[in-house]
């Protein structure tokens, strides 16, 4: 017998934000969303900069940066919540939507 999965909809989907808060992705409908898996400590931590830039160049024409940490690969991302948004925040200006630490 063959099992059947039921796929949600991606924008009826709500994560939690990093500040504790439910993050609804329905606000994203209509707008390119580029979902990227961060992490602090890791070789590529520096995308931080280029994602806000693209995120600050191009919001206004509807596009959308979402940061989904992350710390099954390797630990790099074994801080809290408030660690993850502190650092972002203080080392990168990171203003796009960030999502609390996910298992993928």
């Amino acid at each position: 017998m063959r099992k059947e999965y039921v796929m949600s909809a991606f924008h009826d989907l709500t994560l939690q934000g990093l500040d504790g808060q439910d993050l609804p992705l329905s606000p994203f409908k209509g707008k390119v969303l580029l979902v990227v898996n961060v992490a602090s400590k890791c070789g590529l931590t520096p995308q931080y900069a280029g994602l806000e830039n693209l995120y600050q160049t191009y919001r206004e024409r509807g596009f959308a940066v979402l940061g989904v940490p992350c710390n099954q690969f390797a630990g790099q991302e074994p801080g809290s919540e408030a660690d993850i948004q502190s650092f972002c925040s203080l080392n990168y200006g990171v203003s796009f939507p960030m999502s609390a630490k996910v298992e993928v």
